[in-house]
């Protein structure tokens, strides 16, 4: 038992600690010859005029957009306009060496990605390898891999229940019945105090304090 690998569970937010900014702006958005700044106020907008919650707002105007464009939205877009982000320098090769030095304490990291951003165009970065999982707002395609509806939106709120699936092992968002089970301390896959968040937003800020209540850490970027 004494050379038992500890495992430790590392969470990160993407847009704005792992890649500069939110992911929709390095290609999608141009792609779209939409401006930033009056993408996110017309997300803003329409979703006070509606009463929606904005991670949806932004979702269904991304293919409204599209159409207006004359441009499907299809997974494989999407992933391309990952290739495009940028990452903070030094974080392509962050994760093997974090691994290294793990592994020299006899501990073992599962990287995790809770992010509001978009999970096809993580899918397309170079260091999606680097991954358990990634929890991330996507959609839900048609028989020809076009973008039709939400799957999954990722809010701020939303986000530590991806921290109690890491903490119990259930993994499938689908998955309502393990999730809201009772599970023993001792029988969690990842207990909270061996768990790290790593976010830079406010939308982070339930996420950390909730690992910190919980005995873990959070590290703000």
């Amino acid at each position: 038992m004494r050379n038992k690998k500890i495992k430790i569970a590392i969470c990160y937010d993407f847009g704005g600690t792992l890649a500069p900014g939110n992911m929709q702006e390095h290609s999608l958005l141009p792609a779209l010859k939409l401006k930033a700044k009056d993408f996110w106020k017309e997300v803003k907008d329409f979703a006070q005029k509606n009463n929606m919650n904005e991670i949806l707002s932004y979702m269904y105007l991304t293919l409204e957009k599209s159409k207006q464009a004359n441009q499907q939205i299809k997974r494989k877009a999407f992933k391309d306009h990952g290739k495009n982000i940028k990452l903070f320098e030094g974080v392509d090769k962050y994760f093997d060496l974090i691994n290294a030095y793990a592994a020299e304490k006899n501990i073992t990291i599962e990287h995790y990605i809770i992010s509001s951003g978009l999970k096809e165009i993580i899918e397309g970065t170079k260091i999606k390898k680097h991954f358990r999982y990634i929890y991330a707002s996507e959609f839900h395609y048609d028989v020809n891999g076009v973008a039709v509806w939400p799957a999954c939106d990722v809010d701020y709120t939303l986000k530590t229940q991806f921290l109690f699936r890491v903490n119990k092992g259930t993994f499938e968002i689908w998955d309502n019945s393990k999730i809201n089970k009772y599970t023993p301390e001792n029988e969690r896959y990842i207990p909270f105090k061996r768990m790290i968040y790593i976010g830079d937003g406010e939308t982070d800020i339930p996420c950390m304090k909730m690992v910190n209540y919980q005995g873990g850490y959070s590290v703000a970027v």
